[in-house]
């Protein structure tokens, strides 16, 4: 493995390891807030949250991805005053762009909140997260400027901090605030994100100073700026095509807590327990489901340059065998997780939530959530591709069924409707990446480990049960009755892994022979 290939590897290990540290830390917050708030206060939360991202995409305009990128290339030529001036564009085009929405955000909270808001005790909360748009637009610079370099320890180490630091936050403020009202807590909850994301950029800040760009004499930001119209258009022709599928997302998720609660307004469901139930789904269901998809996530970030230089190089069996091991890899993820969200599904919102009511929609879920450990590489492969506008339009199409799904059926049979209604959302963007692959360059691979797998799955399910009922039975608490048979049942899982020698990497090469 060449030096590049080494330290992209090891980038990438750390920031997965940061991404698993920042997952345990983010879900004891979530546990605290999900506890303290209530299913009500988690869903004033999640009504305010998504007009942020929404802010955060058009003001980042994709520049992340591209300032790495390109900071990338300069510094392999030695270019160094290009690198710098990469950095005063982006923050001059991302500060304004940020400055600009957030005071129009402020100016027009009132109207907006009329509009996106089914319950206006979420506009405090909508208020005091505002703010944070313009802290992480810089941010995002910066961080793009650290991976060009290479420097992905920086990056693990601010993320590290910031979810350290929100933590101490947001036990301090709910605390302080909760006697007020849930509404006041539900805001004193946003406004430590926003704290948190201020330390986590000072932190960036003196790392740039420390070991970032030295400043050349006689550079200003007017010169920069002045000579940087090629230089935006480098950032623009990387960035917007990008920004598409986030704009599309964040604007979804800013409607869908209105749609959800209007399809159950029509199910016959009153405001406040609408809330609750929005509450229960978003905040403690999507947690949960979410938690072990860090290591796909890391892998679609290193499978995107995989694929692309085996593109370049127009190396047909690496670009199938690097897909198959990406496929493989989140077989053998998203196996295990599926069976534990399934079979364990009210015991584990009971112990960590206290809301086995969450149980059922966690159960109903946690099958088809099983897809989503295929579509993030299978998004990952799509871009490597060179397809772009494919995956945007793939996400564009399955975010269509997943709204009026999620409609439809949330006002026919209630949140269950709606729980199925996000699953087929999933079920239809997995299969329209996997169609664009197949018809793009086809998709071979062998049949036999998917088969394996499977086999290792019913034996975990079926050990889990058993030991779970078995330990209920003799009266031992509920919590140990949980860890004792997950433990179990991932003994056994792993086991039959080897002995079925699905953990075998080098049996994922060269097996191309059966047509997907």
């Amino acid at each position: 493995m060449s030096q590049l290939g080494q330290s992209f590897m090891r980038g990438t290990l750390v920031l997965s390891v940061a991404a698993f540290i920042n997952r345990i830390l983010g879900f004891i917050s979530g546990m605290y807030i999900a506890r303290v708030l209530g299913a009500e206060g988690i869903g004033i939360l999640m009504m305010a949250h998504p007009l942020v991202p929404l802010v955060i995409t058009i003001t980042e305009l994709g520049l992340p991805v591209a300032i790495s990128k390109l900071v990338a290339e300069a510094q392999a030529r030695g270019e160094r005053m290009k690198v710098r001036r990469i950095l005063y564009v982006s923050l001059a085009v991302t500060g304004v762009l940020s400055v600009a929405l957030t005071t129009i955000s402020l100016l027009g909270s009132e109207w907006i909140a009329s509009i996106l808001l089914s319950d206006q005790r979420a506009y405090y909360a909508m208020l005091a997260i505002t703010p944070i748009a313009p802290i992480i637009a810089v941010s995002a610079v910066l961080k793009g400027y650290f991976r060009g370099m290479q420097q992905m320890k920086t990056i693990a180490a601010s993320d590290v901090l910031e979810h350290t630091v929100q933590i101490a936050c947001v036990l301090a403020l709910v605390h302080l605030l909760l006697p007020y009202g849930i509404a006041y807590a539900a805001a004193g909850a946003m406004a430590a994100s926003v704290v948190s994301e201020a330390i986590s950029l000072l932190f960036l800040m003196t790392s740039y100073k420390l070991y970032g760009e030295s400043k050349v004499s006689g550079e200003t930001w007017a010169s920069h700026l002045k000579q940087g119209r090629s230089t935006l258009a480098e950032l623009l022709q990387i960035g917007l095509p990008t920004t598409g599928h986030g704009i599309i997302h964040s604007l979804y998720n800013a409607f869908q807590p209105l749609l959800i609660t209007t399809s159950l307004g029509l199910y016959g469901i009153g405001t406040a327990l609408a809330t609750k139930q929005f509450g229960l789904l978003a905040g403690y269901v999507f947690p949960l489901l979410f938690m072990p998809s860090f290591i796909t996530q890391s892998l679609s970030t290193a499978l995107i340059p995989a694929i692309g230089e085996a593109t370049v190089n127009k190396n047909s069996l690496l670009i199938h065998e690097r897909m198959n091991q990406a496929m493989i890899l989140g077989l053998l993820i998203g196996a295990p997780a599926t069976v534990i969200l399934y079979e364990w599904a009210t015991p584990l919102t009971t112990q960590v939530y206290n809301a086995p009511e969450a149980g059922l929609l966690l159960k109903i879920l946690a099958p088809m959530f099983f897809l989503h450990y295929f579509d993030a590489p299978l998004h990952a492969i799509l871009l490597g591709l060179g397809r772009a506008k494919a995956a945007l339009w793939n996400y564009v199409i399955a975010t269509v069924f997943k709204g009026v799904s999620v409609f439809v059926l949330g006002s026919q049979l209630g949140i269950v409707g709606v729980a199925f209604g996000i699953g087929i959302g999933i079920l239809i963007q997995t299969l329209l990446n996997f169609f664009s692959i197949s018809s793009s360059i086809g998709f071979y691979g062998s049949i036999r480990p998917y088969i394996k797998v499977g086999i290792c799955m019913m034996l975990m399910a079926i050990c889990g049960h058993l030991t779970y009922n078995q330990l209920v039975s003799h009266g031992m608490p509920q919590l140990w009755c949980v860890i004792i048979s997950i433990l179990c049942s991932l003994f056994l899982y792993f086991a039959a892994l080897v002995v079925t020698g699905s953990l075998n990497w080098k049996s994922t090469r060269h097996k191309f022979s059966i047509p997907w």
